[in-house]
């Protein structure tokens, strides 16, 4: 061998070494729960058996102070691309946005085109994608999961249907419910309840990918437990009399619960309950009705946590749980509303829909938690779904199986929604081009990675002088270090600004404006600053959520439904007049 020929394969020998693959990158999968309250996971402090969660959340960390939106769609659209939502154009819900801000930039109410998602960024670069579940960032050609970086997706794109049947919709908002099955109208099962069908969709599509020698990205992003609440009929049962004594009760439980297990200071107050109704002023059988109600929302959230253990055991059958990080959170706190309340509602439920006490949770049955319950589902914290107290944005964060992470530990300090997808890259081992994606301008993420968190290389993940802002409807909010800005419009909130220490008092039960008055001004300043950064458009004067979704049903559903028969009776309420005027003025002309 010459000395050249020697030197090249010197060089080779080298150049393999120092090109030696690193550690297997890690399986991922993201566990969406719908709706959820602060404590309903039994890690965070609730009753309901979650035992698959809870082992999650021994063996890796719980975030007790993590943020998301107060609705599903603007968080969905966060923990796929993190870019705050009124940049990535889901500023608001459909059913819940204005008439005057649709169509405006920031809020077209789906994804638009100045954004790249997670799952876009993880096929590129060597994952299998998969997502079954609930979708709500668009149901447009460009939007659907194929086109938005996943491999193989069964989603249903709209904001909820039925959890028993699959072309059942859960309130009178859309023409249909629209299935998309790698990105055609999917052919539904007849038998189906919705968080068991999601589970075996993911299994079949990890299965069918397995001899790949890829990993995956599993996204999972259930209906439980989205209105209405539906449950297996054993399950409900066997909640039968755990909550005679009331949502009162519960809350104060929850609160104690989740002091014991480290997740609040032990002197933080309970926060104020938004809704409060006396339980004991309650008629006996009034009691037995409400208390079935959460015995069928506890149900629900059992029979998801029991699919995730199924998912789970699926991974540990093909060996590859030691390799895989799972992350479970909720898209926003508990869900309060309740439709019957409303005349519309009320008719077509009536329509759709049994309501009796030995029905509740079954097949062609409709139930809700209501008001008191959500403020119990959200315990020790303030408000619920749709507003911005933390009831409504505060939810469980769980991340487990991060490579060197701390094992049955809790991160009290703030962390955000956005933070999930530089997290997911930065363990897949992905150095995305910020702002560019194949040769055209994005939007930047503004996430920080969890992972030096996970690892106890960083005590914070957002530096403590760094504000995040955040708007949905009107409710607003402002973060900076331990310290919380918040406003929330009536009828919840006064639409007055108040400052509260959400670690020491995550309750919010002590505003201390007059205490801090430099850092209320700043943060009001920095709030100022992020709403024109971010193109956040001020509310109507006369916006009201509830009234708002009734106008967007009448505006987008039945009035392209029935619009030929309202010309037509108008035509003839027009025209019968009309003729009357005509035929007497020609007979005053005879």
């Amino acid at each position: 061998m010459n000395k050249a020929a020697l030197l090249l394969l010197l060089a080779a020998c080298c150049s393999a070494v120092t090109a030696a693959p690193q550690k297997p990158r890690p399986n991922i999968v993201v566990l969406l729960a719908d709706d959820w309250g602060f404590s309903d996971v039994g890690a965070f402090g609730g009753e309901i058996a979650t035992p698959h969660l809870d082992s999650l959340a021994r063996q890796g960390m719980k975030f007790s102070n993590f943020h998301v939106s107060a609705s599903c769609s603007p968080t969905r659209s966060m923990l796929l691309t993190g870019v705050d939502n009124h940049r990535n154009g889901v500023g608001n819900m459909r059913e819940t946005i204005p008439l005057a801000h649709m169509g405006k930039p920031g809020y077209l109410t789906v994804l638009n085109k100045n954004v790249v998602t997670v799952a876009s960024l993880l096929q590129d670069g060597g994952y299998r994608t998969y997502v079954a579940g609930k979708w709500h960032v668009g149901k447009e050609a460009h939007n659907l999961p194929n086109q938005r970086g996943f491999d193989r997706s069964l989603v249903q794109g709209d904001s909820g249907s039925d959890n028993w049947q699959t072309a059942k919709r859960y309130l009178d908002l859309t023409d249909k419910v629209d299935w998309f099955d790698n990105g055609r109208p999917a052919v539904m099962p007849a038998d189906y309840y919705s968080s068991e069908f999601f589970v075996s969709k993911m299994i079949e599509y990890i299965g069918a990918g397995e001899q790949a020698g890829q990993p995956f990205f599993a996204y999972v992003p259930f209906q439980a437990n989205h209105i209405p609440l539906q449950a297996p009929r054993d399950l409900i049962n066997k909640y039968r009399g755990l909550y005679k004594d009331g949502w009162t009760v519960l809350r104060q439980k929850r609160r104690d619960k989740a002091v014991e297990l480290g997740l609040i200071p032990p002197d933080a107050p309970l926060g104020r309950a938004t809704s409060a109704d006396n339980w004991d002023a309650l008629s006996e059988t009034d009691k037995l009705y409400q208390a079935r109600r959460m015995e069928v929302y506890a149900a629900m959230a059992e029979a998801m946590d029991q699919q995730i253990g199924r998912l789970i055991a699926h991974i540990k059958q093909i060996g590859a749980y030691e390799n895989t990080v799972f992350i479970f959170l909720s898209d926003n706190g508990a869900e309060a509303s309740d439709p019957y309340a409303v005349l519309t509602g009320r008719l077509w439920l009536d329509w759709q829909y049994n309501r009796d006490l030995d029905r509740l949770g079954s097949r062609g049955a409709y139930t809700v938690i209501g008001p008191n319950w959500a403020g119990a589902a959200v315990s020790p914290l303030r408000t619920y779904k749709f507003y911005s107290g933390e009831g409504g944005i505060r939810v469980p964060l769980i991340v487990a199986g991060a490579p060197g992470m701390l094992g049955n530990s809790i991160q009290r300090h703030f962390t955000h929604v956005n933070d999930i997808a530089p997290t997911l890259l930065d363990l897949a081992q992905i150095k995305p081009n910020q702002g560019l994606y194949r040769g055209q301008p994005v939007e930047t993420m503004t996430g920080r990675s969890l992972l030096p968190a996970l690892q106890g290389q960083a005590e914070r993940v957002h530096p403590a002088d760094v504000p995040v802002g955040y708007e949905l409807s009107g409710n607003q909010a402002l973060f900076k270090g331990d310290l919380k800005l918040i406003k929330n419009i009536p009828p919840v909130g006064d639409g007055l600004w108040h400052l509260y220490d959400i670690v020491k008092d995550p309750g919010e039960t002590r505003d201390l404006q007059l205490e801090l008055p430099e850092q209320f001004r700043t943060m009001q300043a920095d709030y100022a600053a992020y709403a024109k950064a971010n193109g956040v458009l001020d509310m109507p004067g006369d916006y009201e959520p509830v009234q708002q979704v009734i106008i967007n049903a009448a505006v987008n559903v039945y009035w392209p439904r029935y619009k030929a028969a309202l010309l037509l009776l108008l035509t003839l309420l027009l025209a019968v007049p009309a003729a009357m005027l005509y035929r007497r003025r020609q007979r005053q002309r005879t």
